[in-house]
């Protein structure tokens, strides 16, 4: 189960920040092969005076991170990658001002569905993707 945290500088309407959401995480489950319902995605919007960019960077720069279950090969974060710098793209985002980043911890590290350490539960999917 992905924990993802889409960070982007203000000044999008609300539909452009749902339309980046659904992008990212369409790109994810698509990628990553998950069920529709695994879903956990946070937007964080800040202002221009509270965000030191990278240098060059401009206002439609998306910062991307991702905590996973360890175990995805590199093949499969090269395409995700890829697959979240496309979707991003075809919402007007330069490739350029896109990063991203894997945060990957073993599944004991995560609790959920009521609290149960996520290496205990059948997840209906694989992880070694």
């Amino acid at each position: 189960m992905p924990v993802t945290l889409v960070s982007i500088l203000e000044g999008r309407s609300a539909a452009e920040k749902r339309a980046l959401m659904e992008a990212v995480q369409g790109a994810i489950a698509d990628t990553l092969k998950l069920p529709p319902r695994d879903r956990n995605l946070r937007l964080s919007v800040h202002g221009r005076d509270e965000w030191l960019l990278p240098e060059g960077k401009s206002d439609r720069y998306v910062l991307v991170e991702i905590a996973l279950f360890e175990g995805r090969t590199a093949e499969t974060k090269g395409e995700l990658f890829a697959a979240i710098v496309d979707a991003l793209e075809a919402l007007c985002v330069p490739r350029a001002d896109v990063f991203l980043r894997i945060i990957e911890q073993p599944r004991e590290n995560f609790g959920i569905r009521g609290g149960q350490r996520a290496d205990l539960v059948d997840l209906g999917y694989q992880v070694t993707v």
